[in-house]
């Protein structure tokens, strides 16, 4: 796949235009929506990304703007694209907002963990001991969903064009026991392997190296080769997560990864250290 030409970012672009747009024919929100006939606050979800767009409706607020000819054309092909289910649609249950979408089409992702293994570098089995750890009265059909969501995800990385993954790592992701020792075992030597691929590298923030920016929780930075689309930075949780979009926000937690990636080993050393540990899991399993 070509990196950024799926839905999720097309329909983010499309709702980033049509704002602009809008604000160029000095209109406000309230003002468009008395116009079409519609609620105010679906024009305004419309220009958050929070929903799609017909092509009907994205001609209707084109019309309405003043953009007409072959720049309304290739909007609404635009709005027509962003409209195309991706693989992610068939666990609509298990992802939801944006997040899957636009992570399937960045060019390059920048993510920090304290207390797990990104979920793109998770085996299977360590999956399934965070997801049943994190969602304890969940049902074991509900479990493999998610754990099988999470291992057709991970396809990202094997990609023909595959993104720039860089994961920087605290140490007690290495330390914590999940799953008991040999699935620690068995994710650790995952890890050491991933780390040799050209597209991917991982470091590790040792403990010595005190307190860090990344105390502040986990983060994903997700870049995408076009200039009209800028960076975001998706900051997860338990139950739900955040984006930032807003350029000092992104400018923020780029510099807090800068910090971060300085704080770490360099890569060799840190693979080493993640082969170290898989090794006395492994003895520990015997």
């Amino acid at each position: 796949m070509t990196r950024g030409q799926g839905p999720t970012v097309r329909r983010r672009r499309l709702a980033s235009e049509l704002r602009r747009l809008r604000e160029r024919a000095e209109l406000t929100i309230d003002e468009v929506g008395e116009k079409l006939e519609c609620s105010a606050s679906k024009i305004s979800r419309i220009e958050t990304g929070h929903v799609g767009v017909t092509p009907r409706d994205a001609r209707d607020m084109l019309e309405l703007y003043g953009v007409r000819g072959d720049e309304q054309e290739a909007l609404v092909q635009l709005a027509r694209e962003a409209r195309k289910r991706g693989w992610w649609h068939a666990y609509n249950e298990v992802f939801t907002g944006a997040f899957v979408g636009l992570e399937a089409d960045a060019s390059s992702l920048r993510a920090f963990q304290a207390l797990l293994v990104p979920g793109l570098l998770q085996t299977e089995r360590y999956a399934r001991a965070v997801i049943h750890a994190m969602r304890p009265d969940a049902a074991d059909a509900e479990i493999e969903r998610r754990v099988a969501a999470r291992m057709t995800r991970q396809r990202l990385l094997s990609d023909p064009s595959p993104p720039e993954y860089w994961a920087v790592v605290d140490e007690a992701v290495l330390r914590r026991v999940v799953g008991g020792a040999e699935v620690m075992a068995e994710q650790l030597g995952r890890l050491a392997d991933v780390a040799q691929l050209p597209h991917v590298t991982i470091q590790v923030v040792p403990f010595g190296a005190g307190a860090h920016p990344g105390m502040e929780g986990p983060f994903l930075i997700l870049g995408f080769p076009e200039q009209a689309d800028p960076d975001v930075v998706y900051v997860d949780s338990t139950s739900s997560g955040v984006y930032l979009e807003l350029e000092p926000d992104v400018r923020r937690y780029a510099l807090m990864f800068d910090h971060l990636r300085a704080a770490a080993l360099g890569p060799d050393d840190s693979v080493n250290v993640i082969a170290d540990a898989a090794r006395r899991f492994e003895q520990r399993s015997e």
